[in-house]
């Protein structure tokens, strides 16, 4: 199974890209996590149609042909840790790669948003998208070691 994270925005402090990196090399071989950071189109004085226009372009020209698309967003399905290990067992029974993708500063074209096969929300509370990307794979991680019934997750 493919997990990729689509993100908007290409640079993040060394401190999330530590983080990130360390919890994306502990998924064992069967898993593949890839991180694909889109550039943020310039703000300037662009429509907002424009600017998820231009990003809406790059994100799908990232994800691959035939990926389950989860979009991350505050109105999305709100998640414990366990329904997150399901939703990921779920899709690796269902043969599924799975992208999950972040936002810019303005968040998702709403139709790219509508058109997505999921929404799920990490947290009520505005994140920095640094912050987003380390509790992502975190959880990801987090939902797989209850999968594996690893001693990562403790109950």
């Amino acid at each position: 199974m493919k997990i990729l994270i689509v993100a908007v925005g290409q640079r993040v402090p060394d401190w999330a890209q530590t983080a990130y990196d360390d919890y994306a090399k502990r998924f064992p071989h069967e898993i593949k996590v890839e991180l694909k950071a889109v550039k943020t189109e310039p703000r300037g004085s662009k429509s907002l149609e424009t600017l998820y226009a231009a990003e809406r372009d790059r994100i799908e020209a990232a994800i691959g042909r035939g990926m389950r698309i989860v979009v991350l967003d505050e109105r999305g399905a709100n998640l414990t840790t366990k329904a997150l290990a399901q939703r990921l067992k779920d899709w690796q029974l269902g043969g599924d790669d799975v992208a999950l993708v972040i936002g810019g500063p303005d968040g998702l074209d709403p139709a790219f948003k509508q058109a997505a096969h999921e929404k799920i929300r990490l947290s009520d509370l505005t994140l920095p998208h640094a912050m987003v990307r380390v509790l992502l794979i975190e959880q990801l991680y987090r939902a797989w070691s209850v999968n594996a019934g690893h001693p990562y997750h403790r109950e």
